[in-house]
This record gives structure tokens, sequence and C-alpha cells, in this order.
């Protein structure tokens, strides 16, 4: 498939996999992929006492941001200048800020709007941006590059590893394993977003669907049935119903599927 100016997301998508073929990269998503480094001698040919790198936060989550800032804390090299928790904040925060590196978690909130997206994308060009996920896919990996994210990170990695990122980051290097850049070029030619939005979402009947867009915006089951003018009975069976058919574990499961699957209207 020919890409044209006509559509910019994959020609930026593209132009950002073949770079990351091209270049010398590491994969930050497991232990053994980012050497660990420790204490002043942490990077090549800088001495950390001569250079600070700023560093912000973005996570809905304010108990694992005080853990990532914990561990950022420590380093001398290494200064947390902002904790945001969605994705608004984040684009205000970076725009004030300036950091270096902008670590982001990809399911915090306000991260899928398309505006959004484009944003963070432009603002990497002063920012270095490092994304964070709870699972290693090809989908995630997606979504990091169109917000033109230089390393993907997966957040089961060890500390040691995720300073090492940060580090490798603010040295204008990339940490995106090559072999997964070319798996997704491949799935690329054959559209602009290659990832379909959730094929679980036709086993959904109408009420469902409804009722899982209102559990997404965090509304009880009181609400929900005085919202459709139903039982709560009835809301608790569609809720169990709907956890069955998606292959989610508990409420919260749910509610970050039909966010991350875009099944919620951005």
């Amino acid at each position: 498939m020919a890409i044209t100016p006509k559509h910019p997301l994959l020609l930026r998508l593209v132009s950002t996999l073949v770079l990351a073929i091209s270049a010398t990269m590491l994969s930050a998503g497991t232990a053994h992929a980012v050497a660990p480094v420790t204490g002043r001698s942490a990077t090549v040919g800088v001495d950390p006492r001569d250079s600070t790198t700023s560093v912000l936060l973005a996570n809905g989550h304010a108990i694992f941001r005080s853990g990532l800032r914990s561990v950022i804390d420590t380093q001398p090299d290494l200064r947390c200048v902002a904790e945001v928790g969605d994705g608004a904040a984040a684009i205000g925060e970076i725009r004030r800020l300036r950091p270096e590196v902008a670590i982001l978690d990809l399911d915090m909130p306000g991260l899928g709007d398309p505006a959004t997206i484009e944003t963070v994308a432009e603002l990497g060009g002063t920012s270095r941006i490092l994304t964070l996920a709870a699972d290693d896919t090809d989908e995630n990996l997606y979504r990091a590059l169109r917000l033109g994210a230089c390393g993907f990170l997966t957040k089961s990695m060890p500390s040691q590893d995720l300073v090492a990122a940060i580090r490798t980051a603010a040295h204008h290097d990339a940490l995106i394993d090559p072999r997964r850049t070319r798996r997704l070029v491949t799935r690329l030619t054959h559209g602009i977003d290659p990832f379909p939005a959730a094929p679980e979402l036709a086993a959904l009947t109408p009420r469902e669907h409804q009722v899982l867009l209102l559990m997404a915006k965090a509304a009880t089951n009181p609400e929900i049935a005085t919202t459709l003018g139903v039982g709560e009975q009835t809301v608790k069976t569609h809720v169990s119903n709907i956890l069955a058919k998606l292959g989610v574990r508990d409420r919260v499961q749910a509610v970050v599927y039909a966010h991350t699957r875009r099944i919620v209207p951005q």
C-alpha cells in the first residue's frame, strides 16, 4: 500500500518504525533488556554530578506514582519535577516544565483521545517519551509509537531497569526491540489501524453495551439502574454477563478493557 501525505498517522508510524529498525536498540521490557546501573557510575561518559535529568511521571494511580518517584529520587542524577494523573494534565505539565523525560502510563485516563495522542507526539520533540503498560503486547507497542515514544516499558520490570531506561532515553537512545517493530511494519501495510477495536464487543447485547459504557464512566450499579430504568438485580446480571463475555476477572478489569480497547467513545 502506498503511503501518501493523506495518511499522516500511518506515515509517522512507519517512519518511526523504520528508524527504530535502523538504529541500535535495546528492549527494556524484560529484566535483561537494559543492564542494571546504579550509583554515580551509571551513565557512561557522563558524570551525574554535572547534570540532572528532569523526569515527569504520569499515571492514574497515586500509590504507583509514589513508588516510581521513590525509585527516581534515590538517584543523584535524576529529579522528578512533577506527578500527574491524566493525559490532559500530562500535556499541560510537559508544556510548562519541558522535562527531559516524561513517563506516561498507556492506561491512564485521557490518553486515548486522538487530539491528545497527536499533541503528545508533537511534544516528543522536546521531551523524550517513555511509556508504561501492564502487558507486553504488539498493540501496546503500537499505542506507544502513536504517542511518539522512544521507549516501551512494562510495569513488571525491575526498578534498576527503569532507572537505566530513563538514562538511556535522556541520552536520545531508543528502547524498542527492532524485532517487534518489524512485525508492526508488516501489520501496518494492511491498514492505518492494524488492531480492531474489540472483537468481543460483538458478543455483547445492546443493553450490555450500554451497561459497559456506564461502568466505564464510573457509574455504580444503582446509578446504572436509575439511568436505564431497570432494577439493580438486572444490572448485576448484565455485569456478570459482561465479565464472562469479555473474559475479565472483575469490574475494574472490565473498565480498563473498555478504555484500552477503544470501546468508550473518545
